[in-house]
């Protein structure tokens, strides 16, 4: 462990995007080296170009030094996942595809065989996940939220065949990180996807059905019942099509409660898919 937080010497991320790069950033802040692997050279320069920015920012919004430069030290981007050998903990941070999840969690399991493994994903299946490891009980559910750096929540996701005290670990490492966990079972959608997706859901029929615009939907939410941001302009942030994807998959594991109304299927068709496209439920 680290000298300094409950968190593991040294942190194996595979995937660099922006869900990765905030998962390297916050290790990093904690005291971890944290080992970055990316899918190609090019990946790799904008991985460690993500995180570094990322970091410089942290730095110049710290009330107490932080010397961005010896924090980015710690950090090593790489295509070869052989270098994950020595990491306490390996967190796969791919997209939200189940076969390319498992895909990386098997490389993972070959290239890291004595650390504990982690999926940060916001509704699959841990168990089904876990299924592409010799030993599933290795795996634990790890929902950070976008952005990493300044959310304080993380889903600590217990499977039916993870190991207790895994689950235990997990929780240790985001109090290490300076974040709250909630614990919860393997269920579809979790805890936070399924409550913030029902409510986004919703909003969108009643956009739909003309009750009020987005401004006054999101307004009604975020001056009533004290929400940071409102359900349609989280969904721009988030990305609609990340949100159609969770709802297809709530839909087929929950009910038709969750499917996903004409409006987000005709936004993403048309590449409206929120802030990264600079058209959503709102303009960017």
């Amino acid at each position: 462990m680290s000298s300094t937080t409950n968190v593991p010497d040294v942190v194996g991320v595979y995937g660099g995007g922006r869900m990765g790069a905030g998962i390297a950033h916050a290790f990093l802040l904690a005291g971890s080296q944290v080992r970055v692997v990316e899918a190609t050279p090019d990946s790799v320069v904008a991985a460690r170009d993500r995180v570094a920015s990322s970091i410089a920012k942290a730095a110049e919004r710290a009330t107490d030094f932080l010397d961005a430069e010896a924090v980015l030290a710690r950090l090593h981007v790489t295509t070869e996942a052989a270098e994950l050998g020595e990491a306490g903990l390996v967190v796969e941070a791919v997209p939200e595809d189940v076969a390319l999840k498992r895909t990386v969690l098997g490389i993972v399991d070959q290239a890291a065989p004595d650390a504990d493994l982690a999926t940060n994903t916001s509704s699959l299946s841990v168990d089904e996940l876990a299924s592409a490891l010799g030993t599933p009980e290795r795996l634990v559910g790890l929902h950070f939220f976008n952005p990493v750096p300044a959310s304080t929540l993380v889903e600590v996701v217990v499977g039916p065949r993870t190991a207790p005290d895994l689950g235990e670990r997990a929780a240790g490492w985001v109090a290490g990180l300076g974040k709250t966990a909630i614990t919860v079972t393997d269920s579809p959608g979790f805890a936070s996807s399924r409550l913030g997706v029902a409510i986004a859901l919703e909003a969108m029929r009643m956009l739909e059905e003309g009750v009020a615009s987005a401004e006054d939907i999101d307004t009604a939410m975020t001056l009533g019942y004290k929400h940071p941001t409102g359900p349609l302009r989280t969904t721009d942030i988030v990305g609609l099509d990340v949100r159609l994807a969770i709802a297809e998959h709530l839909a087929r594991e929950v009910g038709q409660r969750f499917e996903p109304p004409a409006v987000l299927r005709d936004k993403v068709a048309a590449g409206q898919l929120g802030r990264k496209s600079g058209q959503g439920f709102y303009r960017w």
